[in-house]
């Protein structure tokens, strides 16, 4: 296994920084999702990276009534493994995301 590479406490501190903007990003986008104000087809057609970097799971668990149990059947009927993210999703998966949790 590769050993990680030798940063300097400055890039150090830049890359924390950054991870941690990334993290509020994506918890941003989870708050909105669960308020209403974006619809799981704004998500899924968003070209925001920080949207595209959500685990599938993650984002269907943060829509309003939809639980942990329900949000890991439906990835299960559209063949979505867990660890996908968002921006690994086929056109069809998403479709079927979009069919199954509108009705």
């Amino acid at each position: 296994m590769a050993t990680p590479p030798q940063l300097t406490p400055e890039q150090r501190s830049a890359a924390l920084v950054k991870a941690g903007e990334a993290r509020a990003a994506r918890a941003e986008i989870k708050a909105r999702l669960k308020m209403g104000s974006m619809t799981l087809a704004e998500a899924l057609e968003s070209d925001d990276v920080n949207v595209g970097k959500l685990k599938v799971v993650s984002m269907l668990e943060s829509l309003p009534g939809v639980g942990k149990v329900k949000a890991r059947r439906v990835m299960e009927d559209v063949g979505i493994a867990d660890n996908r993210r968002v921006q690994g999703l086929g056109r069809q998966q998403k479709q079927k995301l979009l069919e199954i949790l509108s009705s």
